[in-house]
């Protein structure tokens, strides 16, 4: 069998496999998507080699994790490796290609497996994902949905996707709903790599000449931070505003965000990070009303101080295309008229055959919102 030929990023899709050679704690902050985990040192390994590497020197740091590399092969050997077939082949990183991924790779080519190292290791792919978001997002022709809290932008994206529709879901990526109430229950965040990661597959899936549908998000979801190179572009994007009335949206929220209380001690304790912003008196009497499940006083007053003036601020400072904003307007959000807002966007900016009415359920045409002193034509 020839040597070992190290392989690049984009080759990755000519294997089998792909091995993802690093510790279990690496590989859950972010992998080669489709990768598996087989681990040469756990993580409590690698702790102590590197103990050994700085204690005691090089030497016998290789010597004391070579045992211990040599006992995980040998697992990975009898166990998710067992019943691959003669013809396998395998791509084998680590986080720079080296000693891990190069010992793996020197076993499975004994065992007469095509395995080859990706070169440059972890460490290649994160530039790749970098290189990729930088290239691709300016491209992108995006339609940004709008809204205040409560209009149902996210439900709306999910109808546009269902109906065919391209969307990029920066929440769902990140699994957060962006706001500071926004944290999915019993979901934690990526790693901001993870994220990353997630962006860039979801970007190359994307057919650059058709339009994209994306929710307004600020430069940050969550504790996660969206690469400036998409926020630039989104800011720059076409603008579709989804207007309903504030009863209706508190409806929706009440619906929607119906899990903060299930959980009351920590929806007081999430309402106190709004203490600078509104002062104690305002977070005592919120924290009152979440501590009573006084539900539906809470979010009102919540649209009205709090998150109603930060969304005027935030879309006129940062959306560059605001002022020529168009707009859906809905009677109500519940599920029906939100596939009814999601046809009417999609007829008007995707190009969608077969234009069906709304109104009957609720949604007024789509319209532009011109500026003050503008004329329509």
């Amino acid at each position: 069998m020839s040597r070992p030929q190290p392989i690049q990023v984009a080759d990755r899709h000519a294997f089998d496999t792909v091995i993802d050679a690093r510790s279990p704690a690496e590989f859950a902050l972010d992998h080669i998507p489709g990768a598996i985990n087989c681990p040469v040192l756990d993580d409590e390994e690698r702790r102590i080699v590197g103990t050994l590497y700085k204690q005691e020197g090089a030497f016998e740091a290789r010597r004391v994790g070579a045992a211990m590399v040599a006992a995980n092969l040998a697992r990975h050997l009898r166990g998710p490796l067992a019943d691959r077939p003669a013809h396998w082949r395998a791509l084998v990183y680590c986080w720079r290609g080296g000693m891990r991924s190069g010992s793996m790779v020197t076993w499975l080519r004994l065992v007469g497996w095509d395995a080859q190292p990706l070169a440059g290791g972890y460490k290649s792919w994160r530039n790749h994902v970098i290189a990729q978001i930088e290239a691709i997002a300016p491209r992108l022709d995006l339609r940004v949905i709008c809204g205040p809290t409560g209009s149902a932008k996210t439900r709306v994206l999910e109808a546009l996707q269902a109906q065919g529709a391209q969307t990029l879901d920066l929440e769902g990526l990140a699994r957060h709903r962006g706001s500071m109430l926004g944290a999915l229950p019993g979901v934690q965040q990526p790693a901001q790599t993870g994220f990353e990661t997630a962006l860039a597959e979801a970007l190359e899936r994307i057919d650059l000449q058709r339009p994209v549908f994306i929710e307004a998000e600020s430069a940050r979801i969550g504790r996660l931070s969206v690469p400036p190179a998409l926020v630039r572009r989104l800011r720059a994007s076409r603008c579709i505003e989804v207007q309903a009335s504030a009863a209706a949206r508190l409806a929706f929220l009440l619906r929607d965000y119906a899990h903060l209380g299930e959980d009351r001690s920590a929806l007081v304790e999430l309402l106190a990070g709004f203490k600078e912003l509104h002062g104690r008196a305002t977070i005592e009497r919120w924290q009152g009303w979440a501590d009573a499940l006084a539900l539906e006083a809470l979010y009102a007053e919540l649209i009205e101080r709090h998150y109603d003036p930060l969304y005027a601020r935030s879309q006129r400072q940062h959306l560059s295309q605001w002022a020529l904003r168009h707009s859906v307007q809905a009677q109500d959000l519940l599920p029906e008229a939100i596939e009814a807002l999601a046809r009417q966007i999609r007829e008007r900016f995707d190009g969608a055959q077969g234009a069906q009415s709304a109104q009957s359920a609720g949604v007024a045409p789509v319209s532009p919102t011109l500026p003050p002193g503008s004329t329509g034509t």
